[in-house]
């Protein structure tokens, strides 16, 4: 602890570092909170859309069979051109919300290709869509863990330092001046 002046004015000084303390707290206290909630919130959304991504994919499984004719290539047809977010705050915290995934439009010949390829595709759209939605999701539940892991560092700080630090602190420079 480095060394106190045992006078009124850093008395004052003490005290109202303690007030603000004090009324700081309740706040960090708040926001990890608050935190907390949309972590859990936002593991029950990601385990949701997991499941959902599952079930796509048995029902695309089913359609395997078919992806074996060497004239049909999807691929160009499954990645997303652009993918769409937007911002959501949390405490103070910036998180992405997926919006959509966008795919360019299909260009192929309808006579020459089989009639399953539009059906196929479209289910095959939606699940990845759903898993870029759940990489938003995860990327948004990262930042709000290095947030709530910054904001329970802060609220260790002020409960077990700072708050009994000034309070020993006010109390020796009551003491000394009480002595004087």
């Amino acid at each position: 602890m480095p060394k106190i002046k045992l006078t009124k004015g850093e008395l004052k000084r003490q005290r109202d570092a303690l007030r603000r303390y004090e009324r700081y707290l309740p706040t960090l206290q708040l926001k990890k909170q608050q935190l907390q909630l949309e972590i859990l919130q936002q593991n029950t959304l990601f385990e949701e859309k997991t499941r959902l991504s599952v079930r796509r994919r048995e029902t695309i499984l089913a359609w395997a069979g078919l992806l074996t004719d060497p004239g049909v290539d999807i691929r160009p047809y499954l990645k997303p051109q652009q993918v769409t977010t937007s911002v959501r705050n949390i405490a103070g915290v910036d998180i992405p919300v997926f919006l959509r995934a966008d795919f360019a439009p299909l260009t192929y010949d309808l006579f020459g290709t089989p009639m399953w390829l539009d059906v196929f595709i479209e289910q095959a759209r939606i699940r990845v869509g759903l898993e870029e939605e759940l990489k938003v999701i995860r990327r948004g539940v990262d930042i709000l863990r290095q947030e709530l892991r910054i904001a329970t560092q802060r609220v260790n700080l002020f409960e077990k330092v700072k708050i009994p630090e000034t309070q020993e602190t006010i109390r020796l420079i009551k003491i000394s001046i009480g002595d004087q």
